[in-house]
């Protein structure tokens, strides 16, 4: 399977979970998109279509120790949900962008949850 098919099988399952997948003021959604270095993720709110929170590994204080990649998402998802909880957003719901709930994005959602979302 080349890179051109694994990007497109990725975009079609995550247009099949945009179909029922939507975040609203009250409740917004939490998309999470991965990349080969970085992990990105932000609340969304899809009624007036604009971004509430957002974090990134891209950010100053997110390092990569010990657990590498995994870890890098940990801390992303910790950032994110300060946010969130600073902005006070409560709830959300869970967008994982086409990948599987693994590693990376398990890791953020994780952590996410820890610091004080639901989903």
């Amino acid at each position: 399977m080349d890179a051109s098919t694994k990007r497109r099988s990725r975009r079609t399952r995550h247009l099949r979970i945009r179909k029922h997948v939507s975040g609203t003021a009250t409740k917004p959604r939490l998309s999470v998109y991965r990349s080969n270095d970085h992990v990105y993720a932000q609340l969304i709110d899809d009624v007036a279509g604009h971004t509430m929170v957002a974090a990134s590994s891209l950010e100053d204080g997110v390092t990569k120790g010990e657990d590498g990649k995994v870890g890098v998402a940990r801390q992303v998802g910790t950032l994110l949900g300060q946010r969130a909880t600073d902005a006070g957003i409560t709830t959300c719901v869970f967008d994982r962008g086409g990948n599987r709930y693994a590693g990376r994005v398990a890791a953020l959602a994780d952590s996410a949850r820890e610091a004080g979302l639901e989903f």
